[in-house]
């Protein structure tokens, strides 16, 4: 950084004491040290204008901690545990399991504590593996910043920073701590991360001469969490971490991200069948308690009905989903910052993007630097090149384009004397260097933006007057360069005498045109394939870009992406809101937008139902991302940008992200299959039970059975998230549709029941149960008869509960056209062989079984074949009619 660049700071009155009464520690502090003089502060903090140590940085690091907000930090064993066991699913099985205990029954408590263990435990170590391994990959998009460390530029990591660092900040920069303003120029905040107002604030190194209400009226203190949009500026760090104004709200509201549709109706499906299995329970609880005599059976079979109609393996399922794509994502170059986001990822339809780097190859080369006949000039790329060269905020691949076309010396002939920042309202920027005697304003920027304030023309060494007609004849110029691609920059410059030493916007007029310099940004070869890939995935790409209309009109025909309707800024501008949301969702392409605008086209087309995701790595795209469903940037990007962001592509393609959107929509259709799976099986358990307890003189299935049943049936549906998902699944974006599933649960659920009592009909008439009524039946046999038939139900559920996931999972024809992934297989084929062995087994006394004759098995089998082809047809059916959305 040059030193000479930066004001000096102006010694000024503390803050009065009114103020000091309603501000913590921390706050008092910081308005201390803002008050101070530059040098008291720094001294305060026991700092150098050269910045800390290495050494003296970690010794600070260590007595501090990291500076990091206490929601981004990982929660510890003990409170991951409580969180998950929150759950209403799992406290409703450990209220079960505290009854079952209570009333003696210590084998429904161990295994309504297995379930626990293998819902809670299996999600909680799955979880944390993935997140480990994502978050080693997310270390290289984590946000660093510039500071002064043994008295050089040092770039370390935002949670590197310690109290009296200094830190140095440009355009796009993230304000890494709370800080003191030691030196400034044009410097401009967005604040809006702590106040909400949408328009930057301008800081100055200046103390505040009269008394302000809070910090926050500081004019030389910038906060934790806020992000540069102009201007350049050097500050020493007072507070860091939790410390921060921004960490000590993360601590009180923990930041609360708003809920997804997809957590909303995971929630809603949760709450809808706790309420359903309330009633079942009550239902069956009366039926038994009538009809048995026995209120002691009655509840303990009530309660285990409560854990067989509890979907408690949701948690589970939706977390190692979840966490899983997380890793299959990483592997595929996208890092994942917030996991719901993942099922946000697969249901985009619209995708936002801009144009540099993503269509294009964000390779920039400068092509010409000509005069305004077209003649190359030395001259425009000597002055384009003093402006690249001085200008300290952040440059951007034009400017490093023009570094690398030449080579000049010109340290020895010119040095800095002030500088106007870039911004997007400007759409220039320039610097103020003195040379060869003069001070020299030399001012590059939009074509249309310097012409503007231009009044002369210069050929050769002769200046003439900038008439319209000349003016016109330009522009026809760079339209035609436009056509063929070119990004075009004016170069104007004014003269100045020696005597003005300070340089404002205004000193941007009456300048004299000196020449243009043109660039060609080359198509990407992958995005032609990635558009086409989009398209068939059904998500609509639309362009929004700052550049103008002729450049990207070129790039998308370049890409095979049609221009259906291309909209301005401007014209964008002077819409109705009613005209604004229907011409955002008719054209596809928009140009010469603002980062405001920006940010209106998503939340339009959010507000039209759209799920939308935005593509963006500047500065002027961090509105738009934190405002769109999935906000996507890359591992280049600019901090602000990055840290709007859900997730973090390491290689700016399109293919790469058309891969991660198809890789969401498979977390999402596995954890779809395991809602109406269990939805349907649900529903139809409940015809099956309370026929059953009303029909029968025992119980159907004793209470220590019927939780057997149930852990194996949950451990088979473990392999879920490693399944396969049919291509016909992902080919359009996925949203949740709990009036689908409650639909599916209707019609393909009571299909169960069929065979349910399909089973009781062959146990109580062929198999001979019906002797029970027998008075001449003993009470040793009516308990083996009634053991029979309990045994043969078990089986029968069990293997049809565990066989229908195959046929739910895809709608083609199950283990023919489709095969679910071996280790969903080869969990299934464990659990029914357990399911079959275990009347054989020595278990089979403790969970009152018999072995069942061989002539059931012929019969099961006939069972789950018709089983089998008759839920297909009906899911075939019921798919054709109502969708799988």
């Amino acid at each position: 950084m040059i030193k000479g660049l930066f004001k000096t700071a102006a010694n000024g009155s503390g803050a009065q004491s009114s103020t000091r009464s309603s501000l913590n520690d921390h706050e008092r502090r910081l308005a201390d040290l803002c008050n101070a003089p530059v040098q008291n502060a720094i001294d305060s903090l026991d700092a150098s204008l050269d910045g800390l140590r290495s050494k003296e940085a970690e010794k600070r690091l260590d007595q501090y901690g990291p500076n990091e907000l206490t929601h981004l930090k990982r929660l510890g064993f003990l409170a991951d545990m409580f969180n998950r066991l929150k759950s209403p699913l799992v406290v409703q099985l450990l209220i079960i399991a505290l009854v079952s205990a209570i009333i003696g029954e210590l084998k429904s408590t161990v295994i309504v504590s297995a379930m626990i263990v293998l819902s809670v435990g299996l999600s909680y170590i799955l979880d944390r593996r993935s997140t480990s391994t994502v978050d080693s990959l997310g270390k290289r998009v984590q946000s660093r910043t510039f500071v002064l460390r043994d008295g050089a530029e040092t770039e370390v990591r935002i949670s590197e920073i310690v109290p009296g660092d200094i830190v140095l900040l440009q355009a796009g920069s993230i304000i890494p701590a709370d800080l003191r303003l030691l030196a400034a120029k044009d410097f401009f905040v967005s604040q809006s991360a702590l106040t909400g107002e949408s328009m930057p604030v301008e800081k100055k190194v200046d103390t505040c001469a009269t008394d302000v209400q809070s910090v926050m009226d500081l004019p030389n203190v910038c906060f934790f969490g806020t992000s540069v949009t102009s201007g350049t500026a050097r500050g020493v760090v007072v507070n860091t971490g939790t410390s921060t104004l921004f960490g000590a709200l993360s601590e009180r509201l923990n930041e609360k991200r708003e809920e997804t549709s997809f957590d909303k109706g995971v929630r809603s499906f949760t709450w809808l069948m706790i309420r359903f299995m309330l009633v079942m329970v009550m239902a069956v609880f009366f039926i038994v308690g009538l009809t048995k005599g026995n209120w002691l059976e009655a509840l303990l079979f009530g309660l285990s009905i409560a854990v067989g109609l509890t979907p408690e393996m949701l948690p589970m399922i939706v977390t190692v989903n979840l966490a899983k794509g997380a890793l299959t994502m990483a592997g595929k170059k996208v890092i994942v910052k917030r996991l719901p986001s993942i099922q946000n990822f697969g249901a985009i339809d619209i995708l936002c993007t801009d144009k540099t780097g993503t269509l294009t190859q964000d390779r920039v080369v400068m092509e010409r630097h000509v005069d305004i006949l077209g003649n190359s000039s030395e001259d425009v790329l000597s002055y384009a090149y003093l402006n690249s060269y001085f200008q300290t905020g952040l440059r951007n691949l034009l400017d490093r384009a023009v570094l690398e076309h030449a080579d000049l010396n010109v340290e020895r002939d010119c040095r800095l004397v002030d500088e106007l920042p870039f911004d997007f309202q400007r759409r220039r920027m320039s610097v103020v260097v003195d040379f060869e005697g003069d001070h020299v304003l030399i001012c590059k920027g939009a074509a249309e933006e310097i012409y503007q304030c231009c009044t002369h023309y210069q050929i050769d060494e002769e200046v003439y007057p900038l008439i319209d007609m000349i003016r016109s004849d330009l522009f026809e110029e760079v339209e035609k360069l436009n056509r063929d691609g070119f990004r075009v920059l004016g170069i104007a410059y004014r003269e100045f005498p020696r005597a003005k030493k300070e340089f404002t916007v205004a000193d941007e007029e009456k300048l004299i045109l000196l020449g243009y310099i043109a660039f060609y940004d080359p198509p990407k070869v992958s995005a032609m394939e990635a558009i086409e890939l989009m398209a068939k995935a059904g998500v609509q790409v639309k362009v929004l870009t700052g550049d103008n209309g002729l450049v990207t009109e070129k790039v998308c025909r370049d890409v095979g992406l049609a221009v259906g309707r291309m909209v301005t800024g401007s014209d964008l501008a002077q819409l109705p809101p009613d005209d604004f949301s229907k011409t955002v969702q008719d054209a596809n392409v928009f140009v010469k937008l603002s980062p405001a605008q920006k940010e209106q086209i998503v939340m339009a087309l959010r507000a039209s139902g759209h799920v939308v995701g935005f593509m963006g790595d500047g500065i002027n795209d961090a509105p738009a991302l934190k405002a769109a469903d999935v906000g996507i940037s890359v591992d280049t990007a600019v901090d602000v940008a990055k840290e709007a962001a859900d997730i973090v592509l390491l290689e700016k393609n399109l293919l790469v992200l058309e891969e991660g959107i198809l890789e969401g929509r498979k977390v999402f259709a596995n954890i779809v299959k395991y809602i109406r799976m269990g939805a349907s099986s649900n529903f139809g358990n409940m015809f099956s039970v309370v026929g059953a307890s009303y029909l029968l003189p025992f119980l159907p299935m004793l209470p220590v059975q019927i939780l057997t049943n149930n852990l194996l049936y949950d451990f088979s549906q473990t392999g879920i998230p490693t399944d396969r998902v049919d291509e016909e699944l992902v080919d359009k974006p996925l949203k949740w549709n709990i009036d689908n599933i409650k639909r599916f649960m209707v019609w393909v659920g009571p299909i169960s029941s069929i065979f349910d009592y399909a089973t009781f009909a062959l146990m109580w008439f062929f198999f001979h149960c019906s002797d029970y009524l027998n008075p001449a039946t003993t009470a040793v046999q009516k308990e083996s008869l009634a053991s029979l038939f309990q045994t043969g139900w078990f089986v029968e559920s069990l293997l049809t509960q565990t066989l229908i996931v195959h046929i739910i999972r895809t709608r083609r024809i199950p283990f023919f056209e489709s095969r679910a992934s071996i280790h969903m297989t080869m969990t299934t084929l464990l659990i029914m062989a357990i399911g079959a062995w275990l009347p054989y087994s020595p278990f089979a006394a403790d969970l009152g079984m018999v072995p069942l004759p061989p002539i059931y098995w012929a019969w099961i089998g006939l069972f789950l074949a018709t089983y089998a082809v008759l839920t297909h047809m009906v899911k075939s059916w019921f798919f054709n009619r109502y969708g799988g959305d």
